[in-house]
């Protein structure tokens, strides 16, 4: 019996997936380094940190990129739609609209 090969469709999702994560973490990162007041009054950002949040931030990425590689490519597309929400997040405390 031949070894399976992957299926590309999945394959692409994982790597897609993958890409909105970096964007995650650049917008992620940004809104950290802005030193937005808004994020002083988050209370467990003071108490674990901006690192504690980047790692979450991998944990969802992971999760996901787990979820999507076993065949649920329906998880790649919540996975865009968390990144369209936090770009928008992003973007307004970027630009102090917030």
């Amino acid at each position: 019996m031949p070894p399976a090969t992957p299926d590309k469709t999945a394959m692409t999702a994982v790597f897609f997936t993958f890409l909105f994560g970096v964007a995650n973490f650049a917008l992620h990162k940004a809104v950290l380094e802005s030193r937005h007041p808004l994020l002083g009054r988050m209370p467990f950002m003071n108490m674990l940190g901006p690192k504690a949040s980047l790692a979450a931030e991998f944990v969802v990425l992971l999760g996901a990129m787990l979820l999507v590689g076993s065949g649920n490519l329906a998880w790649a597309w919540a996975y865009l739609g968390y990144t369209v929400v936090n770009g928008v997040a992003a973007w307004l405390i970027l630009t102090r609209r917030v």
